[in-house]
């Protein structure tokens, strides 16, 4: 384990060398007040009702953002250490190729989970000095932030799929782009489209929780949208959530599978590979 936390720190300084961190905890911090104070003004105040609203408001934020900035960090994180040849020189030293992927992994998970920890964070802290102290929406407020690292967790563990699936950085880097695509926008509209064509006649309640299971960010935004009463009550799709059925252990689950098998996939590809 010695050697994942080598390589864990070298990714975590070269984030901070690139300014991913600094980049990515700003931009997540004024996106993240912006939407609180927002979020503030159809009450009038900043209470309770306002919070609430603030957390459905950066579950949709996050789940446009978070899989991008992911993706962004991870898909050339073993294609292009190869293109560069610095992966033959880091292999040439006493570390196995799973370690190689672990620590690359968890070192990037980190850079994403501090940036949102901080980001987010401080925008609950701004709300707390502003005198928002509804515990039921305060507990929501952080198990969002605790999802949202899960599931940029599940996207860096997609890029590095990707990354070990293809030969160039170009390739990585269009599907990447397409992943994205379809799980944040393509997916959810092709299943809008389906249920409205079907109207209940052959999709039932068991096929839709699997068709939303097949999806990170569907589980991600039943997680957080449906979880919390406080939170429901504003959400759009609360409805949705109590109907199918799928509790917050079986969603957790559905999220911790999403980032295990594509990660696993992508150690066992770089160990088949030639570099």
């Amino acid at each position: 384990m010695r050697q994942v936390f080598i390589i864990m720190g070298k990714e975590w300084r070269d984030g901070m060398r690139n300014r991913w961190v600094l980049a990515t905890t700003a931009l997540l911090a004024a996106l993240a007040l912006t939407l609180a104070f927002l979020g503030s003004a159809p009450t009038g105040a900043v209470k309770t009702g306002a919070l609430a609203v603030t957390i459905v408001s950066l579950s949709s934020l996050t789940i446009f953002l978070i899989p991008l900035i992911a993706l962004l960090l991870s898909y050339d994180a073993i294609v292009g250490e190869i293109d560069r040849g610095t992966m033959a020189l880091l292999l040439s030293y006493p570390v196995a190729r799973w370690q190689v992927v672990f620590g690359k992994f968890f070192g990037h998970l980190a850079i994403l989970g501090f940036a949102t920890v901080i980001g987010y964070g401080f925008a609950g802290l701004a709300l707390q000095l502003a005198g928002n102290d509804n515990s039921d929406a305060w507990s929501a407020f952080v198990f969002m932030i605790g999802t949202s690292a899960l599931l940029g967790g599940v996207f860096i563990a997609i890029g590095y799929f990707i990354s070990a699936l293809v030969r160039d950085r170009g390739t990585a880097g269009g599907i990447a782009i397409g992943v994205w695509l379809f799980f944040v926008l393509l997916y959810d509209m092709a299943l809008l489209g389906g249920l409205v064509v079907d109207q209940g006649r052959n999709v039932t309640p068991q096929m839709l929780n699997v068709l939303l299971l097949l999806n990170p960010a569907d589980v991600y935004r039943l997680l957080n949208l449906t979880t919390s009463n406080d939170v429901s009550g504003f959400a759009g799709v609360a409805g949705l959530g109590a109907g199918a059925g799928l509790g917050p252990w079986t969603l957790m689950g559905a999220l911790a599978a999403w980032m295990v098998a594509p990660l696993a996939a992508s150690v066992a590809l770089f160990a088949r590979r030639q570099v």
